[in-house]
């Protein structure tokens, strides 16, 4: 808890004069209009500001004091306490995060007595623990920022240390109102990490010392995409740079700010235009000649804080005078003559449905971008023995459980897309019939699944050539019309091919090709409906069409939607599976690779758009979330307990948490549909 106490005097002032008559050539120089008094330590390395939303002129300021723990100042610069948090080297702020049934401000700090993570929330001027346990880190911490997922609002925690290491944990509530976390992944530079900031559009940067400034994506389920913003010898960076801050100012105005240690300067770069220069200033005291020497650790809040701050302020870490300045943001723009708008108070965007997997698969045996796609089994007789079965695109075929454990591996071939059909004539008996795209021998691989010793039986007469430089999509297909079964690929070509499977006569299965069909690009996942004759064809850059299924059915297509006329589907649209319920009737669901989500459409009358939703993470469980989906499936058959109204099973391209080879998630549909407002099939 916070001890009461105010300190005797006040040591900050209000500055008549902002701006310094500087030398030629020099940058202009900002004064501090407040300033803390020193630590009681008189060590300090980090600040941030705690807004009082109601009361902004009650807003607090938050300072590390080494094995002071963490002290408390209001924004005249009077201490009003401390509290112990071992020896806390940084600190970083959010706002209205949910533990539990309330909202908490909550402060997360490093502690290097033992280099873990602490976790605090904020009541008035009062700091309590809320960490559910001990947060070791395994490495010597030296910045934390903290990022809401604008997906979710999920919080997480970066933490940069000491070797390089840039750690992300996503922190969650617990049952008894406290918060845990979970390493997500874990991003490795070669040298000292000093401070970290993350913004609300999902970027983080992070100061490597003697480097630069790094920006990476946020978001664990998105590329790295690691770009230097700025660089010595490269840019504005004479040596070395630490501080970092954010101002999250009105459109034109949301800034990063960077210290120039070596140089006792700061730099600002234009967030709005990938992080562009715009101009450098450096830091006084109130009434001091000299600028502050070396910058440290920032912070910047965008919001009014009062008379003196109206568009929030930049606290700056004074290595010499032991305390923290904090800047009138307005006055940083008077002196580089930039225009400021205010902060806006919209409220944030709408956010995509968002759902988690319940269970995921043994990752893949093969590295990098291996697993693609899934085909669903359902026993009728005893759901909970249903089986998946999925590529490994390196490798072979496997066949998953519902819990995901591996039941069968064959090393077969470059296996890229699998689809099955059930009562397939064979020899007599009626089998669960499985074609994949075998990449290895550009063949069509068939297997029979023999549901009772649950293993994959290769009943494939031979090579069955696809004539296709490079096959990879595939799905079958069930004609009421004449009671064939079929199935279609493509390749690396604009063609999509179709055969007959028919019955060879000795226990085996052969192929008959019977129709071509052409498109403008690339093509790859693919859906037939037995019930109508539609087949469903992803052309990644442009649409998903509607065509016919049957041999006969020409070339003719219609599009049910297309990239560039639906905002919420973003190239490539990959995988595709269709939820059956009954009639005629159910859905179409369409991976959106481009944004990592996955678009839902009607399956019958003019087939509109319902929707999208996001597979995001269970740190509780331990699931990440799903993105860069290439392959899907969609069942609505019971598959068991907690998928009795069926699922969606899809590839993960990026498996964290912690960061393993790809693998398959199953998303319960009635989650689904809960989160969309659809229908679950009940019979």
């Amino acid at each position: 808890m916070l001890a009461a106490g105010l300190a005797s005097s006040i040591v900050l002032a209000l500055c008549a004069d902002v701006m310094a008559a500087d030398a030629p050539g020099e940058p202009p120089r900002v004064h501090a209009r407040r300033q803390t008094q020193p630590s009681a330590s008189a060590e300090f390395n980090s600040a941030a500001i705690v807004r009082n939303a109601a009361r902004p002129g009650d807003s607090l300021i938050v300072g590390t004091a080494a094995l002071g723990g963490l002290e408390v100042y209001d924004l005249s610069g009077k201490r009003l306490g401390s509290t112990p948090a071992g020896e806390v080297a940084s600190v970083d702020v959010a706002h209205d995060i949910a533990i539990g049934n309330r909202k908490a401000t909550v402060l997360a700090g490093i502690d290097t007595t033992d280099n873990s993570l602490r976790l605090c929330s904020f009541s008035g001027t009062k700091l309590t623990e809320v960490g559910a346990r001990p947060l070791p880190l395994g490495f010597a911490g030296e910045g934390v920022c903290l990022f809401q997922s604008p997906l979710d609002g999920a919080l997480n925690a970066f933490i940069v240390g000491d070797g390089g290491e840039v750690d992300q944990q996503i922190l969650f509530a617990t049952a008894q109102g406290k918060l845990d976390a979970r390493q997500v992944r874990r991003i490795s530079l070669p040298s000292t990490l000093k401070q970290c900031v993350a913004d609300a559009s999902g970027h983080v940067y992070a100061s490597e010392e003697a480097v630069g400034i790094w920006r990476f994506n946020a978001d664990p389920e998105a590329d790295t995409g690691a770009t230097v913003v700025d660089a010595p010898r490269l840019g504005q960076i004479s040596e070395e740079t630490g501080g970092l801050a954010l101002y999250e100012g009105g459109a034109g105005s949301r800034w990063l700010i960077a210290s120039d240690t070596s140089a006792g300067r700061l730099h600002l770069y234009d967030r709005d235009n990938d992080d562009a220069y715009l101009g450098t200033f450096t830091v006084g005291a109130s009434g001091a000649d000299e600028a502050i020497g070396e910058p440290g650790p920032l912070f910047a809040s965008a919001g009014a804080l009062g008379r003196d701050f109206p568009h929030g302020a930049l606290l700056v870490t004074d290595e010499d005078g032991a305390n923290y300045k904090a800047v009138a943001m307005h006055d940083v723009a008077a002196a580089l003559k930039l225009p400021l708008v205010a902060a806006t108070t919209t409220a944030p965007a709408k956010r995509v449905a968002a759902v988690t997997a319940t269970v995921e698969t043994v990752p893949a045996g093969s590295y990098g971008d291996a697993a693609d796609d899934p085909a669903i089994w359902a026993n009728p007789t005893d759901p909970a023995r249903s089986l998946v079965i999925a590529t490994d695109k390196k490798a072979g075929l496997y066949l998953y459980d519902m819990q995901g454990k591996v039941v069968q591996f064959l090393p077969d071939g470059k296996m890229n897309n699998v689809d099955l059909r059930e009562d397939f004539a064979l020899g007599g008996d009626k089998v669960v019939l499985v074609t994949a795209s075998n990449r290895t021998d550009k063949s069509i691989a068939i297997y029979r699944l023999d549901t009772v010793a649950r293993r994959l039986v290769n009943v494939a007469d031979g090579v069955q050539p696809t004539g296709l430089g490079d096959p990879y999509g595939l799905c079958m297909y069930r004609s009421k019309v004449s009671g064939d079964t079929y199935v279609f690929i493509n390749g690396d070509d604009t063609r999509k091919r179709q055969w007959r499977l028919v019955d060879a006569g000795n226990g085996k299965v052969r192929a008959q090709h019977v129709r071509d069909m052409t498109f403008d690009s690339q093509t790859e996942g693919c859906v037939a409906d037995d019930e109508t004759g539609a087949l469903y064809v992803n052309e990644e850059d442009v649409a998903l069409w509607r065509m016919s299924a049957e041999a006969d059915g020409g070339n003719d297509k219609t599009a049910v939607d297309r990239v560039d006329a639906n905002p919420a589907v973003k190239d490539d649209l990959e995988g595709i599976g269709m939820y059956d319920l009954g009639g005629g009737r159910g859905y179409l669901v369409v991976s959106s690779q481009g944004n990592d989500t996955y678009a839902v459409y009607r399956r019958e009358g003019k087939q509109e758009y319902l929707g999208s939703f996001a597979v995001v993470a269970d740190p509780e469980r331990g699931i990440d979330g799903i993105s860069e989906t290439d392959g899907l499936e969609v069942s609505s058959r019971n598959l068991g307990p907690g998928f009795e109204h069926g699922a969606m099973i899809a590839q993960d391209g990026r498996n964290v948490m912690p960061v393993e080879n790809q693998n398959y998630k199953y998303v319960p549909w009635a989650a689904i549909a809960a989160a969309l407002g659809l229908e679950v099939r009940k019979d």
